[in-house]
């Protein structure tokens, strides 16, 4: 900016008090050729026309209050115009440290507030000392706040008591109105003061909801902007291991970053936080929605990226050897197992809910169930909930791609309720529902066998429901006993459902060649279900019933919402 001084006669600097107080202005004037100067020019004062006209009342003598708002200004247009101890006793640069030192450095407050202005002042604000001095000034005075409050919650009998009020809340909230520079520079004079990291949790939060808050409905931000903001917030989260910071801060900022196209590095980083904690998650969290158009409607490879993460913790934290008989063996009611056993969970409900989307394409769908181990599920009633919404929701699906995504279910390992339906499930393939009904029938002689001591624990463990009155590696072991006998059966059933399939070639010939004899094709079909014996015994000829419908199975995808924190 550009002052001129005009009208002002220099032949004394008496009748000129500028000149008297301001080394710069004296200097100018003594270095013009023309006596009669009747202009000066001040190029780039700090604080513009504004602060030069607080100045010269400064100098005039005119009554002036210097407070928290203008002593920035005034200090960096002192120190511009040179209105130093050398010109005149008790000068503006003089007068505004006395304030700086005795105010506003003592002052949580009014150290925020004068930080805050020092943005349209650089770099002459970083010279001469203000913002160091205010961010210095700011952690010092929280730390000892945060000290006199942890001395007021204790009782008389020294012991800690509840907090009734937020002290910390009002200078949390003051830190949002800082630029992101200024804020990083407070944070990590924080972290060095020792203010305790959930207080610095609670400011980030509250800087990401004023700056992030609602970006999908502004019409004038700046990606770039966002970014460095987002980047600059991460990179402040405190990284020990007993700080958790709130999941709905994370996912607010992974969404964010999603909208904004932020670099790779920032995403990546948050989605190994939360891969870490995967366990504690909410399936309303995992909803994440799709930022591309034309494609599924959430972000299902995000969620992959953090099932990754999720089982590079459990390999860190677990077992050498990740497999299942590592697990029956030695991880059995261990921490990583539990974790996983949660993690199976919570994704058997996300599949279910992505399912009905009709743009979600089979390979990442597909890619979701195999990432989970089998030692991840107990039983498999949820993942088959999910298999059979998806297959309703695209009725489009080849039979080789039911197939390939139908051999992910264990079907030892469905309970007898889900059984049942997945037996009158027409849209599962033949040779999924036919194992059913084999496992269904070694289920029941099972639990008809009064004679052997463990008929009812054999059921149990059919069933994939662990029993509560033995624990779980007797579980486990008892079903590797009952997988090891039941092996020998499977190779007999293989046998004779190579032949059922033979006999259905056979079927199918006698139609082309018989096409009007709808009565001894039906016969014929009677007879080989009845010789293979998988419904429990001979159809005697009869016909079946016609099958139910699949009810009770699929429910409507969920409304979300959209908010980012």
């Amino acid at each position: 900016m550009v002052l001129q001084l005009t009208h002002c006669s220099c032949s004394s600097y008496v009748k000129f008090p500028l000149v008297s107080w301001s080394g710069k202005i004296r200097k100018m004037v003594a270095d013009a050729r023309n006596s009669n100067l009747s202009r000066l020019e001040l190029v780039n004062l700090p604080g513009g026309s504004k602060t030069f006209e607080l100045a010269a009342k400064f100098c005039y003598g005119a009554n002036l209050e210097i407070n928290a708002t203008n002593v920035a200004q005034l200090r960096c247009a002192a120190e511009y115009l040179e209105m130093t101890e050398d010109y005149w006793e008790e000068n503006l640069i003089e007068q505004t440290e006395t304030y700086l030192n005795e105010v506003v450095l003592k002052s949580l407050e009014k150290s925020v507030q004068v930080l805050s202005s020092c943005e349209a002042l650089s770099p002459m604000a970083e010279t001469v000392g203000i913002i160091a001095r205010c961010v210095d000034a700011i952690a010092i005075n929280a730390r000892k706040e945060q000290l006199v409050s942890g001395l007021g919650r204790l009782d008389c009998d020294g012991r800690l008591g509840k907090s009734k009020t937020n002290i910390l809340e009002w200078w949390v909230e003051d830190l949002s109105e800082l630029n992101i520079d200024f804020y990083q520079r407070v944070i990590s004079a924080l972290r060095r003061t020792g203010v305790q990291s959930e207080s610095i949790i609670t400011s980030l939060m509250h800087y990401a909801q004023t700056s992030l808050k609602d970006i999908e409905k502004r019409l004038d931000w700046d990606p770039e902007k966002l970014k460095l903001i987002l980047q600059i917030l991460l990179s402040l989260l405190p990284t020990e291991k007993n700080t958790s910071v709130p999941f709905t801060f994370l996912f607010g900022m992974l969404r964010t970053a999603i909208i904004v196209d932020a670099t790779g590095v920032c995403r990546l980083e948050l989605e190994r936080r939360i891969g870490f904690r995967l366990e504690s998650v909410s399936l309303d969290d995992l909803l994440i929605p799709s930022s591309h158009s034309g494609d599924s409607f959430f972000d299902v490879d995000t969620v992959h990226r953090v099932l990754v993460n999720f089982l590079q913790r459990i390999k860190e934290e677990g077992p050498e050897d990740l497999s299942q008989n590592s697990f029956e063996s030695n991880g059995l009611g261990s921490p990583t197992h539990g974790s996983m056993l949660k993690v199976g969970r919570l994704i058997d409900s996300y599949l279910a809910e992505i399912a009905p989307d009709p743009y979600l394409d089979l390979r990442k769908f597909i890619a979701i169930i195999e990432i989970l181990p089998d030692y991840a599920r107990i039983i498999d009633d949820g993942l088959y909930r999910a298999v059979d919404i998806y297959l309703k929701a695209h009725p489009a699906l080849t039979e080789f791609e039911c197939k390939k995504l139908c051999k992910f279910i264990d079907c030892q390992k469905l309970s007898q309720e889900a059984c049942h339906h997945a037996a009158q499930n027409d849209r599962l393939p033949v040779q999924m529902a036919l194992r059913i009904l084999y496992f269904e029938q070694i289920r029941l002689k099972s639990y008809i066998s009064e004679s052997s001591g463990d008929g009812f624990l054999s059921q149990r463990v059919c069933s994939g429901v662990p029993s509560a009155a033995v624990s779980p590696r007797d579980n486990y072991a008892s079903l590797r006993r009952e997988n090891r006998e039941l092996k020998l059966e499977i190779s007999r059933m293989r046998v004779r459902l190579s032949e059922l399939e033979k006999e259905q070639v056979l079927m199918k010939q006698g139609i082309m060649e018989r096409s009007g004899n709808g009565k001894k094709f039906l016969t014929s079909i009677s007879k080989g279900i009845g010789w293979t014996r998988i419904f429990g015994g001979a159809t005697e000829g009869k016909g079946q019933k016609p099958r139910k419908k699949s009810q009770g199975l699929e429910r409507k995808t969920r409304r979300h919402s959209n908010s980012l924190f």
